[in-house]
């Protein structure tokens, strides 16, 4: 009798401690989202905190259907042992020999459950493995509620969430064709160093890209400036505006017949599109001049533009080159042809290719960057290199003023930059050029309030607000261009 509830014992303690051994190793983690929202990337350490109670919840739950069912088998065993007393009546030479085939029994059993715990059905886990996601998850209830902070913005590529903390160093290093290539020359600007902050993981999971708070500015404090250049007795004052909407057909692509031609996503970035219908990265003067357009008067040049994104949204949340969010259509788009302050303007060449900014600022060095955020309202309030926060009501504004001092020869050059340049500080054009209409893009949207915006760029640029740019292509035919500059030269508003 001793030898038999010995053994009975040694089988209850075999089945808790198999119990237990699964309630352990059973445990996932909480199941995360498919992206780097720009809100939960900042809330990696709270989550994990608070889900911790959760599992530890859901792990006692496992331990008590352990224990319910060791008391279940122990149970059995009690009424088993029942039996072999009743049989114990029939003689005790039996009884002896059931005592021996009991022990011998017992203890393989015991052997055999240590090796496969009876865990309730539950198959136990290789904690080599990565956990599945029918764990239970913690309840909404006690999840915080997410912030809006602008800690990050980005994309995850796997399971766990990192941060990265970037070091602007400002070159002047530049290289002077910002084509469609995505491999920059010159040294990196900013770089982004890993700062892991979330739940950890043998490598980084999350690939952050841009951009960060400080490339954020509240527009009351950016300090006001005049760069408008004072026209002089020889200068012209005029000033001629083409209405050609915002984009409502929906013209996007990721091309640039200018500095990639031929190239399809020669851009690594979405543009929006008014004007010429055609544009693409196949685009030929021939095509330009045949297709239709968005704007008044004939006008089909072509005016494009990297988009803007709502990056609260996980809309395009797979795209490779890392413009992820909601493409902000422009509330208003100005396109506006200005005079020289110091000459009269001449006509310029039907086909010339005009841009400005540098795609590649952030790596390049600001040579040749021309970006200018403001908001609607403080005009006379631009930041070079920071997205402006503006106050409700106000719309944030791009501001792309482009080179209009022409060679006189050509209508585009190697690095599409040197046959038309910028004025000089006083607005006369450099010796050997021409002054020729300025066009200024004025670029107006209402964006969500807070940090949660940012321009479409090359993966490596991290949607640095410096790389703005545009470009444009003139399609003017010659009577409406002599009208531009008639009005330019006359002091007219057309």
């Amino acid at each position: 009798m001793r030898s038999r509830r010995m053994a009975a014992a040694v089988t209850t303690l075999a089945v808790v401690a198999s119990g237990l051994v699964s309630a352990a190793v059973i445990g996932v983690g909480p199941v995360l989202a498919d992206h780097c929202d720009p809100a939960e990337a900042t809330q990696s350490p709270q989550a994990s905190q608070t889900q911790q109670p959760d599992q530890d919840q859901g792990q006692g739950q496992q331990q008590d259907q352990g224990q319910q069912q060791d008391q279940g088998q122990q149970q059995d065993q009690n009424q088993d042992q029942g039996q072999q007393q009743d049989q114990d009546q029939q003689g005790q030479q039996q009884d002896q020999q059931n005592d021996q085939q009991n022990d011998q029994q017992n203890t393989g059993q015991a052997d055999d459950e240590q090796q496969a715990p009876q865990g309730g059905g539950i198959a136990l886990l290789d904690p080599a493995q990565p956990p599945e996601t029918d764990a239970p998850e913690a309840p909404e209830a006690d999840a915080p509620e997410p912030e809006q902070s602008a800690e990050t913005f980005g994309r995850r590529r796997g399971g766990n969430q990192s941060t990265r903390t970037p070091t602007p160093s400002p070159s002047q290093t530049q290289n002077p064709d910002d084509g469609g290539e995505p491999s920059p020359t010159g040294s990196a600007s900013p770089s982004a160093s890993p700062s892991p902050t979330g739940t950890g993981g043998a490598e980084e999971e999350c690939a952050d890209l841009g951009p960060f708070p400080e490339d954020f500015v509240d527009i009351r404090q950016v300090a006001p400036v005049n760069n408008n250049a004072r026209t002089g007795r020889n200068g012209s004052r005029g000033t001629f505006v083409s209405q050609c909407g915002t984009n409502r057909n929906g013209h996007n692509n990721p091309d640039n017949f200018i500095v990639a031609p031929g190239v399809s996503n020669g851009a690594h970035h979405l543009h929006d599109y008014v004007g010429n219908l055609s544009t693409d990265a196949f685009s030929t003067d021939e095509s330009l001049a045949a297709a239709g357009t968005t704007c008044r008067l004939g006008d089909k040049s072509t005016y494009f533009w990297p988009v803007l994104r709502d990056r609260r949204s996980d809309a395009n949340a797979t795209d490779p080159d890392g413009n992820v969010g909601q493409v902000l259509r422009p509330r208003s788009v100005t396109l506006q042809f200005r005079g020289n302050a110091a000459s009269r303007v001449v006509e310029m060449p039907r086909f010339i290719r005009i841009i400005t900014g540098d795609a590649k600022a952030a790596t390049n060095g600001g040579a040749n960057a021309k970006a200018g955020w403001s908001c609607s309202g403080f005009q006379n309030r631009i930041s070079p290199d920071k997205y402006t926060l503006c106050p409700r009501g106000s719309q944030v504004l791009r501001i792309l003023d482009f080179p209009s001092c022409w060679d006189g020869q050509n209508t585009d050059s190697a690095n599409h930059r040197t046959h038309v340049v910028f004025p000089g500080q006083g607005g006369a054009c450099p010796q050997g050029t021409r002054a020729i209409p300025q066009l200024r893009m004025t670029l107006a949207y209402t964006v969500p309030q807070g940090p949660s915006y940012a321009v479409d760029a090359f993966p490596e640029q991290k949607h640095n607000p410096v790389t703005d740019h545009g470009d444009f292509a003139n399609v003017m035919p010659d009577r409406l261009m002599q009208f531009v500059v008639s009005c330019i030269n006359r002091g007219r508003r057309c």
